[in-house]
């Protein structure tokens, strides 16, 4: 009996390892925001507090990206005619889309360690670049207005 129950609790961490790895690289768990929240006024902290946003070794990110646009559009960015360089990695191909999306950028203001972080919120409308491979969108690379 004591071994079953330890089974399943290595069974059960094991499970949510995985899971934790999955939802951490999904561009849409980071970056898609649709139906945009109706969070309190301070959306920026609020969200990056829900989905446990921020750097490897647990500082603030300095600025991240919402996206309020459908996932299945997003994804369509992966056939979009308009690849290239990314700005950041020349030696990555990015894809920006065809139309310009409605986005939320958050700036850091204040604080280093999360979760103490305070972000400034800015509304604005570019095209998104993002990264792919065979399954769509891996990464935002940024947008431009």
């Amino acid at each position: 009996m004591v071994l079953m129950v330890i089974v399943f609790l290595l069974l059960l961490f094991w499970e949510n390892e995985l899971t934790e790895d999955i939802v951490l690289t999904s561009i849409e768990q980071l970056h898609v925001d649709y139906p945009q929240n109706a969070a309190p006024l301070r959306y920026c902290n609020y969200m990056i507090l829900q989905r446990v946003i921020r750097e490897p070794d647990h500082t603030c990110k300095k600025v991240h990206v919402f996206i309020h646009e459908r996932p299945q559009k997003i994804n369509r960015i992966c056939t979009s005619s308009k690849k290239m360089s990314c700005p950041n990695d020349s030696d990555l191909f990015c894809f920006q889309s065809e139309t310009k999306f409605r986005m939320t950028v958050c700036q850091l203001i204040g604080g280093t360690t999360y979760p103490a972080c305070r972000y400034q919120i800015s509304s604005v409308e570019g095209f998104v670049l993002v990264t792919c491979d065979d399954l769509g969108p891996v990464d935002l690379q940024g947008y431009v207005e």
